[in-house]
């Protein structure tokens, strides 16, 4: 890790090492020895990346693809799944579906030893997996990460935090209403001169490009290039920077001049929320660029973004602000 410029402890503790995504790993147990890099077919154990699998898996009209494998696994565990939904959640969703399929070969099988309901195409009732793939007959167990703070107790920085709840019908309909509500509701406001240096924090990549889409085709101030877009945001020269959440996890920037700050969703990573407001220090300021006193983070949410605004606010805030029938809610630095 860069010594001039160190990165946050979360990101060193990931990023250290080996940070090869494409691997593959066949373990065999005996009783006296662990045998490595053994035939998938062979093995009790597999270690993979998604991206690793999905190379072997291929793509449908593809000749050169396998997955029958994949037709005996009784238990998956996703270790650090969210790190998955950085990369290419497509990639697990397409193994996923995978699981389980009639086998196509044999594979020199032992048929005594395979279990009757194995046999007879139940395999995936006994299968140990997540939400929405699971047909486990069992049931299934949520945990509920239970917060009681809030990363907003790690803003050091004296700033009016708005918090603004839009209505949604459905997780699905969430996604215009969110972006109905920004063009009509959030963005006249962040138009105004005295609003610029106005740093846009999008989760959904899928959604930054909807935006970036929106402010070309409304000739807002835009840049592709990384470098030169946060010189420009710096010196005042564009009055918006959409920033994608995929970008902050890989890169870690020290985003320099942000004086207004809008998550379009509450961050999926909680801390994220008080490493982007903390960025809004006076060290990283342009003195030219305006008022240390004409500052504002502004969040957007609706009742589908529950779980993402707790980690945030912390559990009794959360209470006290779903409760409410205002729709706008402030918070300072220090606020209980």
């Amino acid at each position: 890790m860069p010594s001039k410029n160190p990165k946050p402890e979360d990101y060193e503790l990931l990023f250290s090492g080996n940070t090869e995504d494409t691997f593959r790993l066949g373990l065999t147990i005996t009783k006296k020895t662990l045998k490595l890099y053994t035939d998938f077919y062979s093995s009790d154990i597999l270690i993979a990346s998604p991206l690793g699998l999905r190379m072997i898996i291929g793509a449908e009209g593809e000749e050169d693809r396998d997955y029958d494998f994949l037709a005996s696994i009784e238990l998956l565990i996703l270790d650090q799944a969210d790190v998955f939904l950085m990369q290419n959640w497509d990639h697990l969703l397409h193994i996923l579906d995978h699981f389980h399929l009639q086998p196509k070969k044999t594979h020199g099988t032992d048929f005594s030893r395979v279990r009757t309901w194995a046999a007879n195409g139940w395999s995936k009732y006994y299968r140990f997996i997540i939400n929405k793939k699971c047909q486990n007959y069992v049931g299934k167990v949520i945990v509920d990460n239970h917060c009681e703070t809030g990363s907003i107790q790690q803003v050091i920085l004296q700033v009016p935090q708005l918090f603004h709840r839009f209505t949604a019908t459905s997780p699905l309909s969430s996604v215009d209403a969110r972006f109905e509500y920004f063009i009509k509701e959030i963005l006249p406001k962040q138009r105004d001169p005295l609003m610029n240096h106005t740093l846009i924090y999008v989760p959904s990549y899928f959604d930054f490009v909807r935006l970036r889409n929106y402010f070309k085709k409304e000739d807002i101030s835009f840049d592709g290039k990384i470098a030169r877009a946060r010189d420009m945001f710096f010196h005042t020269e564009a009055h918006f920077l959409l920033y994608s959440e995929r970008v902050h996890f890989f890169r870690r920037f020290r985003i320099k001049g942000i004086r207004h700050l809008i998550f379009y969703q509450p961050p999926t990573y909680p801390h994220f929320y008080s490493e982007m407001c903390n960025l809004m220090q006076e060290s990283n300021q342009n003195k030219y660029g305006g008022s240390s006193c004409n500052m504002s983070v502004s969040t957007l949410y609706s009742k589908y973004d529950l779980q993402r605004t707790s980690a945030v606010l912390g559990a009794e805030r959360l209470a006290r602000v779903a409760a409410s029938d205002k729709s706008v809610h402030m918070f300072v630095t220090g606020d209980k």
